[in-house]
């Protein structure tokens, strides 16, 4: 059967999919080569393996032991961040790091070793992950951990499901008062204005983060909001949010173009006239502000859309980004929502992991054909002349060449990959 990442670019063909339910149990035989797949939540092909099979892991969803004292977890591989919360929260506990969805699996968590806003605190998703069991394709099993199996652990984290399937975690939460968060929302002008802001952030706020007008040009270049947040001693406060809408089909074509991508993105910017804004919010929307949009995936049209996230590191990040920004605005391409912020200093144990210091940005392409994956080759070269990388989690298009330049250790990952392991893109930037 055919098959699709979230990004909906590109499809795959051929694919077998097999569910597992027993995490004790074999590996079933598979036809061709195997990757561990989640809830499909990623948007490139790093979760595709054309002509080979996915192992669906949502039927790893048991939790094992959770010690509400301690705020360590035991679960599955399958479990969604979701579940973890519905279960863990009114207990006091939170996910220590979240990215920007909580509909992704806990062992999709550590394939991707994904980030969140507070980078500069908390680190990657790896830091809090105590340990996983490994099963590899030869019926071998190992416990990975910083302490026990060093190597494994590091080849797998951010390691896109290549070294086997992980299948139950333990993990440590992080202590909260409630679902409440205390957040303050500055206005700037100017791409310039972000950098002390954010730098100035990073001392008090635990999470930070900017929203960025990806159409302003001149003067206005990066102006945007940037929003930071503590956890909130509030006894109460406001509720979730109820879901907006679900898509319940897609559109004939992109309903992102650059007509409406520049209206909205200038009444966003307008829609807060104080230059700062206090509020107490519930924790979802400032987490999660896309999964109140069923299957927003569904927005861009049948050909779907590219998302790009880079890093640039601190002595380039400004000029660099500028250049991006540049480069983006002339195109008139782009998403309603463009995400800057700065990773902090913690480097994480994983070989192919993302974050280093510096800025990153993050935004969503239609696919438009030739001009947008032209203008995504322009944005690696302005990203590599700085020093930076691409994150693999999210790309579906980065040549081989780059994807080697981005990450000069990929090669010491070889000897920890399961051979009859493999995805759409590991094949594109390695073969």
């Amino acid at each position: 059967m055919s098959g699709e990442s979230w990004g909906r670019y590109p499809l795959a063909r051929d694919q077998h999919l097999l569910a597992l339910r027993d995490r004790a149990a074999a590996l079933p035989a598979f036809t061709g080569t195997a990757l561990p797949h989640g809830n499909g939540r990623s948007y490139g092909d790093s979760c595709l393996n054309d002509g080979g099979t996915l192992l669906c892991t949502r039927g790893l969803d048991r939790f094992i032991a959770f010690d509400p004292a301690s705020g360590v977890l035991r679960c599955e591989a399958g479990v969604l961040l979701a579940e973890i919360l519905e279960l863990v929260l009114g207990q006091g506990w939170f996910l220590p790091v979240t990215p920007g969805t909580k509909y992704v699996t806990v062992g999709g968590a550590i394939a991707n070793d994904v980030h969140g806003k507070n980078h500069h605190v908390a680190g990657c998703f790896s830091e809090h992950v105590l340990g996983f069991e490994l099963l590899r394709s030869d019926g071998s099993r190992r416990w990975c951990s910083a302490q026990e199996n060093p190597d494994w652990f590091a080849a797998t984290v951010g390691g896109l499901g290549l070294t086997g399937l992980i299948t139950w975690v333990e993990l440590r939460l992080r202590r909260v008062r409630g679902p409440w968060l205390s957040v303050e929302t500055h206005r700037f002008d100017s791409l310039a204005e972000f950098f002390p802001l954010a730098a100035a952030s990073d001392r008090d706020y635990e999470y930070t983060v900017a929203w960025i007008d990806c159409a302003a040009r001149g003067s206005a270049l990066g102006r945007g909001h940037f929003i930071r947040a503590n956890h909130a001693a509030a006894s109460s406060g406001p509720g979730a949010p109820k879901r907006w809408l679900s898509l319940p089909l897609t559109p004939p074509f992109s309903l992102i173009n650059r007509l409406n991508l520049r209206s909205f993105n200038a009444l966003y910017f307008h829609r807060q006239q104080a230059r700062v804004r206090h509020a107490l919010s519930h924790y979802e929307p400032y987490f999660y502000p896309l999964d109140a949009i069923g299957r927003w995936n569904r927005i861009y049209g049948p050909r779907g859309f590219l998302q790009y996230q880079c890093v640039i590191p601190p002595q380039n990040a400004q000029a660099g980004m500028a250049e991006l920004l540049q480069r983006i605005g002339a195109s008139g391409s782009g998403s309603f929502l463009v995400v800057l912020k700065l990773f902090g200093e913690r480097r994480s144990a994983g070989i192919l992991s993302f974050p280093r210091p510096g800025a990153t940005l993050a935004l969503d392409f239609p696919n438009n054909g030739p001009d947008t994956f032209a203008l995504l080759d322009q944005l690696d070269e302005i990203v590599a002349a700085a020093g930076g990388a691409v994150y693999p989690a999210k790309d579906a298009r980065m040549s081989g060449a780059r994807f080697r330049s981005y990450f000069p250790a990929w090669q010491t990952l070889q000897p920890f990959l399961d051979p009859k392991f493999s995805s759409g893109f590991w094949r594109r930037v390695t073969e």
